[in-house]
């Protein structure tokens, strides 16, 4: 395959893709479903060969990528027409704390422990598991968190009032974690493992694998989330 030919193929895949991509619709990086982000891997794979792959016919090449791309715009067409259709493609959204307490197994659904949970919150500028109220694990990857209310309304520096620092520690703190004590945080903390054991006990919890997870405010009181998901009715 000579220079000439690999440019004809350079430019008529450039400019077939560039069709491809408009008529496929807009949407953001972001929110790219899984399906999505596979389709576009696809696409862009066969285009790749077809500029490239000399043992690939250049007509049949263009015809398995336009008929991906058709095929997608179809999925996309079905996406919007039907709710059923769309929960079989795209999934639906994990809750992953409900009422203030994490759902263990919906973490699990979702190939997520504890740490990457904490690490989705950070990002929405939650600190604390006490003050989420519900999260769900959206389709495309982010995660929507919903703060309970008194965490999202007025605050000290909204009324133009001083904030006097009170807590004795700097930022709610891990100690407990799919029922193994975090024996790091709580020695950083300058807090031992008989002062873990008196709050739990206060807590009415006789064993520490009953625990999920466990994290101390910054008020210095503790968070316990056990291994049962179950919410009581209201």
């Amino acid at each position: 395959m000579g220079f000439t030919d690999i440019t004809f193929r350079i430019i008529s895949t450039f400019l077939v893709l560039l069709f491809l991509t408009r008529i496929m619709g807009r949407k953001e990086l972001r929110q790219l479903t899984f399906f999505n982000f596979v389709s576009g891997i696809a696409i862009g794979s066969i285009a790749a060969s077809l500029v490239v792959n000399q043992n690939l016919d250049f007509w049949v090449g263009l015809y398995a990528l336009s008929g991906w791309a058709i095929l997608t715009i179809t999925m996309g067409i079905v996406d919007i027409k039907s709710k059923k259709a769309r929960e079989i493609i795209e999934g639906q959204p994990a809750i992953l704390i409900k009422q203030g307490k994490i759902m263990e197994d919906e973490l699990r659904k979702a190939r997520l422990d504890i740490d990457a949970l904490h690490a989705l919150l950070r990002k929405k500028n939650v600190f604390s598991v006490t003050d989420v109220d519900y999260a769900l694990f959206e389709t495309d990857g982010t995660l929507s968190v919903m703060k309970k209310e008194d965490k999202q309304t007025l605050t000290k520096g909204d009324m133009n009032v001083q904030v006097v620092k009170t807590e004795p520690f700097p930022i709610a703190t891990e100690v407990i974690s799919d029922g193994k004590i975090n024996k790091s945080n709580l020695s950083k903390l300058n807090l031992d493992e008989n002062w873990l054991e008196t709050q739990l006990k206060q807590a009415r919890v006789n064993d520490i694998s009953d625990i999920f997870f466990a994290e101390i405010q910054k008020d210095g009181t503790l968070y316990i989330d056990t291994r049962d998901d179950h919410i009581p009715k209201q």
